[in-house]
């Protein structure tokens, strides 16, 4: 599993957004770009907020193969089932050249490779993004509201379509059998058996896999995502027994066995099995932490109609299904297992998750990621 990147059943086991209430309320504009639709009329692709701003949605394919291009960023290829999500766009348009940028970088580096790169070919079209990043940044974003937006959770997107929730998970700890047993607590990781093993995925300041590894240390130490200094001070009791391991995960350092034991989202824990036939996951008992991965359309978007176009593809039922397939949850999961449109086999192999789980608010998330910006470093060094 790549890396330093941003990067459940609940009840019956549909969706995690009941326990989120973001209630976002910010808005952004778009640039002025134009370009042409099927029917030959003149399209404000950058100003698009719907399909209906192209006309159709075959008009929004036209426009969008005539940019020829789409800009994505920190998209591994092994992270929820993104290869077989980006091959499946290139297979379904040719015309379309995807450019895959820095794959393993966190959520915040995609931002400031936006500002960066403004003005040029090379910005990123779109983002995937922690929340706590995404709230932010949203005046870097563009409103836009796919075809099944009312099919999307409110808990799980800005009001406007600034970023929208798309798949999640819950907060797991992977670790290699062969030389551990399964660990049943936090306060087992503090073991001297632990000496130089136990990694996050990321920094919690920019990372969102990070960021959650501390939520869900701050819940399971009896604290609540009001306040994540539970949290910090339990990877600050790792530092200081010499049990937290400063290494960026990836693949090959769980196959290698460089990093045994890995905080980390489940469906991507989940992954490394094919790498590591001893790898094993455990989502732990007591509350669980659970969180989406956000898309947005970066407002300076080089290629706007392929931004707009990819987030529409993304929210397909085809690939709400791929992202199942990766062990995700996606986001329109409720709506399509009402439809039938879910992939029953594979929502029903998803594992059991603790039955009490907390999903971080606009609020909690911000003010996390104040505490953690002004603590963490200090916590860990």
């Amino acid at each position: 599993m790549t890396n330093f990147h941003r990067r459940a059943r609940i009840g019956a086991g549909i969706a995690l957004f009941t326990t989120a209430a973001l209630g976002l309320t910010a808005c952004a504009t778009g640039t002025e770009a134009t370009a042409s639709s099927g029917g030959g009329e003149a399209v404000d692709a950058a100003a698009a907020t719907s399909v209906d701003d192209f006309g159709s949605f075959a008009d929004l394919e036209e426009t969008a193969k005539a940019e020829g291009q789409l800009n994505v960023i920190a998209l591994p290829r092994d992270w929820a089932n993104y290869g077989e999500i980006l091959d499946l766009f290139a297979e379904k348009y040719p015309e379309i050249t995807i450019n895959e940028a820095s794959p393993d970088v966190s959520s915040a580096e995609e931002i400031q490779a936006a500002k960066t790169n403004e003005g040029l070919d090379t910005a990123p079209d779109v983002f995937d993004l922690g929340l706590t990043v995404a709230l932010q940044n949203t005046d870097v974003f563009a409103p836009y509201q796919v075809q099944t937006w009312d099919e999307i959770p409110d808990a799980l997107k800005e009001k406007t379509g600034l970023f929208v929730g798309d798949y999640g998970g819950y907060m797991s700890i992977g670790y290699d059998s062969s030389k551990y047993d399964a660990p049943e607590s936090l306060d087992d990781l503090k073991d001297a058996a632990y000496k130089g093993a136990v990694a996050i995925n990321g920094d919690p300041t920019q990372a969102g896999a990070a960021f959650a590894a501390v939520g869900l240390a701050t819940v399971q130490s009896d604290g609540t995502l009001d306040d994540f200094q539970p949290g910090i001070d339990f990877f600050a009791e790792l530092q200081k027994a010499g049990n937290l391991l400063k290494v960026d995960v990836t693949t090959a350092t769980v196959a290698s066995g460089e990093t045994p034991v890995v905080f980390d989202w489940d469906y991507l824990n989940a992954a490394h099995t094919a790498d590591n036939k001893d790898w094993k996951v455990v989502v732990l008992d007591g509350t669980g932490y659970a969180g989406y991965y956000n898309q947005a359309i970066n407002k300076d978007a080089p290629n706007p109609a392929a931004a707009r176009l990819w987030q529409e593809f993304l929210y397909s039922d085809e690939v709400q299904n791929l992202w199942l397939k990766g062990g995700a949850r996606p986001a329109r999961m409720e709506a399509m297992t009402e439809a039938g449109t879910i992939d029953a086999d594979l929502a029903a192999a998803l594992p059991e998750v603790p039955s009490e789980t907390v999903v971080p608010t606009e609020e909690q998330s911000t003010n996390a990621g104040t505490l953690l910006g002004e603590k963490w470093a200090a916590a860990v060094q």
